[in-house]
């Protein structure tokens, strides 16, 4: 028996770890048994049923009773549309659009038209471009006749006809033309209306675009019927796609039979003739506010909550009234924002006292991401330290620089609020003022923004005149605002590149390797690409070239390429100097291409593929934005390796090496923007040929245009590890750029430290 009840008290105690999921698996069997006999016998009560069918709600259509969507909702209703194809016909392959928005059918949200005059065109319109244009997505001007000067940064159309009801019949014309198939809502408004930009956008998107819509400030005809109303043109109104595309068949007979003076009426009358609609103010819960305003009006002093609350003021009836009134509405949009992230961050204090972190887990600012916590010592964001005076931490890497331009401003401005908080919060207390900056601190955290520590020296003054010199430290964070993309020119992936490979005779080791890789990855693919090769010849050599030319061995391996591809050249052009510059060099290239030529300047380590080939195209925009790749360049694998042997690329791909950031032989760039780059350049030098030698194509660009240089890391890049030779004759700051690439292009911290660690065991025994 004792026996019989210890083995059952090991099986109790090796069963016992089960038992949670025996019984979890014993009641959802139950469960589902149970569940399944309810609904069995629930489906045979309603099989079973004797009688009818019931009746639908009440105002259901037939089809909604089944189950099926009424009628309305076949644009909802999902279908399957089958694939055939005819054998008969030859396979075409299908091509596709860039965007998958163009392939969706989706639309730009408004456009809005602004009427003008050839009167008020440099006035008014000019107001209105300033204040309110820059808001909106797409905005065009629309007048009978131009002036001879059309101002800076406005898209003029001109009918070439006065009259207000035939400009504004060809403006309607104009709008469904070209862009009824891409927006979805348009916006007509005279130049004498000021629209808060910001409260139209937020209009149209609680509004649906399934309907027709005329939505304004409401106007009776004049002796018309109380029930038919117009859109007052003054106060701006709004118009749907639907709408716009059903009224353009119809717009030819409204000009003929509709008599009018004012535009707005005459468009008011055809859409209710035609179409049976008219204005409205109101509609799906959205309220069209104006405010009309009275002559000698001062926009700063109109505090009615009609004025606040306007979409759209008219009349304006000059420039300066129309800046006023953009400063106001701009005041009161900015208080409303304050207010509402007042609000908003009271609330995250309440919610975030109900939480287990309690009030410790309230960031600073409330409402702003939690600083950046670093896992290792290398994630690690460094501050950087500064005065009102000067930099300690420059871009050219040099520890002192004189604090200027942006960063100059930024200081100011950071140290200017901080004195404004202060003053803020202590008032009327006591009043700060700024005496010096004694230590400054920044940091860029990506999570949140630009943050900053402030060490300030301050005079405080007291009400009754006292006043007190103290340092007080201050902590401000200029926080990540929303993002927004910025509309770049359309690029494609077919312009061909022509490649510039510059050789001297310390390159004739690698050209084979190089002329290998173009051949498989440009050549044997087709792809859209030529190479153009530079020979350098120091003049000793050029003058021996009819004896013993240095590049023959490789003009016979171009000579073997031509061969096995018959249709493609590979030019050279030899250039004699004892200075290579690139901008010189550069300069021979230029005059012998199209000025539309894509140019890549490569460099005899570079292994090319299709993939970087293509990120070239794209990233390269003629008057917009040059393109310098980041090459990542491969560590000593004798360093790094030390005799084992070489992990396998696959495993490894960019592990064993870093980018070259001091590098800057690669750069993709058009030759027209080159060659303006070029020639303010010349302007600038003069006749100092001997700058030139202390240049890249890089500094070209970068002092002498006013085009987007992109530099980023360039993975498709990836040269093997070569002692570059570093030409003493060039300028001191790319000859040490130079030096410096290949110190650090030697190995890691990591695999540098070893090696001496290993040279020293070696040295000690």
């Amino acid at each position: 028996a004792v026996a019989a009840a210890m083995r059952l008290g090991a099986f109790l105690s090796a069963l016992r770890p089960a038992l949670p999921l025996l019984l979890g698996l014993s009641l959802g069997c139950s469960l589902s048994l149970l569940r399944a006999s309810w609904s069995h016998s629930a489906a045979e009560e309603r099989c079973l049923a004797p009688g009818p069918p019931a009746p639908p709600a009440r105002g259901a259509p037939p089809e909604a009773a089944e189950g099926r969507p009424g009628p309305g909702h076949e644009d909802f209703r999902p279908r399957i549309v089958p694939y055939y194809r005819d054998p008969n016909k030859p396979y075409k392959k299908v091509l596709r659009t860039r965007y998958i928005q163009t392939e969706l059918g989706f639309h730009e949200r408004l456009f809005v038209a602004v009427l003008t005059s050839k009167a008020t065109l440099n006035t008014l319109a000019v107001a209105v471009n300033k204040t309110v244009a820059h808001h909106f997505p797409r905005l065009l001007y629309f007048t009978g006749l131009r002036s001879a000067k059309v101002p800076h940064g406005m898209v003029l159309v001109a009918h070439g006809d006065e009259r207000p009801i035939w400009l504004m019949y060809e403006t309607m014309n104009y709008i469904r033309q070209h862009f009824g198939s891409d927006y979805d809502w348009f916006y007509i408004m005279q130049d004498d209306t000021y629209a808060q930009a910001e409260q139209v956008k937020a209009l149209v998107t609680h509004l649906s675009i399934n309907q027709d819509v005329y939505l304004g400030r409401a106007e009776e005809f004049i002796g018309g019927d109380e029930q038919a109303r117009y859109c007052h043109g003054g106060f701006g109104y709004l118009l749907s796609r639907s709408l716009l595309l059903k009224l353009h068949p119809h717009l030819d007979s409204c000009r003929n039979e509709i008599l009018s003076v004012r535009p707005d009426e005459w468009l008011g009358r055809c859409i209710i003739d035609f179409l049976g609609i008219a204005c409205v103010s109101q509609l799906q819960g959205q309220h069209y506010h104006t405010y009309e305003l009275a002559k000698n009006t001062e926009p700063e002093k109109e505090e009615e909550e009609e004025f606040q609350a306007a979409l759209a003021v008219h009349p304006v009836s000059d420039m300066t009234l129309m800046y006023r009134l953009h400063k106001q509405f701009s005041r009161i949009q900015l208080d409303r924002v304050y207010q509402e992230i007042q609000d908003l961050q009271m609330q995250i204090r309440n919610l975030t006292a109900l939480t287990p972190a309690g009030e410790a887990g309230v960031t600073w600012p409330v409402g702003i991401n939690a600083p950046f916590l670093p896992k290792s010592r290398f994630e690690v964001i460094s501050w950087d330290y500064f005065t009102e005076q000067h930099l300690f931490s420059c871009p050219d890497g040099s520890p002192k620089c004189e604090l200027s331009g942006a960063s100059k401003a930024d200081v100011s401005e950071i140290i200017e609020s901080a004195v404004e908080q202060l003053n803020r919060r202590y008032q009327p207390l006591l009043r700060f003022s700024k005496r010096q900056l004694l230590n400054g601190y920044r940091r860029f955290d990506p999570t949140r923004g630009m943050e900053y520590t402030l060490d300030l020296l301050l005079e405080a003054a007291t009400q009754k005149g006292h006043s007190h010199v103290l340092a007080k430290r201050v902590s401000l964070v200029r926080p990540l605002s929303k993002v927004e993309i910025i509309p770049m020119p359309y690029v494609t992936e077919a312009t061909r590149v022509q490649l510039v490979l510059p050789l001297t005779v310390q390159d004739l080791d690698f050209v084979a390797n190089f002329l290998d890789m173009f051949a498989m990855n440009t050549l044997d693919t087709h792809d859209n690409a030529l190479l153009t090769l530079l020979f350098i010849y120091h003049p000793y050599d050029a003058q021996r070239v009819g004896q013993v030319d240095v590049f023959a061995g490789v003009k016979a391996m171009v000579g073997e390429l031509e061969k096995r591809y018959a249709e493609v050249k590979i030019p050279w052009i030899s250039v004699k100097t004892e200075v290579p510059s690139q901008v010189k060099l550069m300069d021979i290239v230029s005059k012998k291409h199209p000025v539309d030529t894509l140019f890549f300047l490569a460099s005899v380590w570079t292994e090319i593929n299709m993939e970087f080939l293509n990120r070239c195209r794209m990233n390269t925009i003629s008057n917009w934005q040059v393109f310098f790749p980041v090459h990542f360049q491969e560590f000593n694998p004798t360093l790094v390796y030390r005799g084992e042997q070489t992990a396998s690329s696959n495993t490894d791909f960019l592990r064993d090496g870093h980018f070259d950031r001091h590098s800057f032989a690669e750069a993709c760039f058009y030759n027209s923007d080159y060659m303006t780059a070029r020639t303010k350049l010349a302007a600038d030098i003069l006749d100092r040929d001997e700058v030139l030698e202390s240049m890249e194509v890089f500094d070209v660009f970068l002092h002498y245009s006013g085009l987007h240089l992109f530099r980023a890391v360039e993975p498709g890049l990836v040269q093997k590890y070569t002692l570059r030779s570093c030409n003493p004759r060039l300028s001191e700051e790319l000859y040490h750029r130079c030096v410096l690439s290949n110190l650090e292009g030697l190995a890691s911290r990591s695999h540098l430290a070893m090696a001496l660690f290993e040279q020293e065991q070696a040295n000690s025994t």
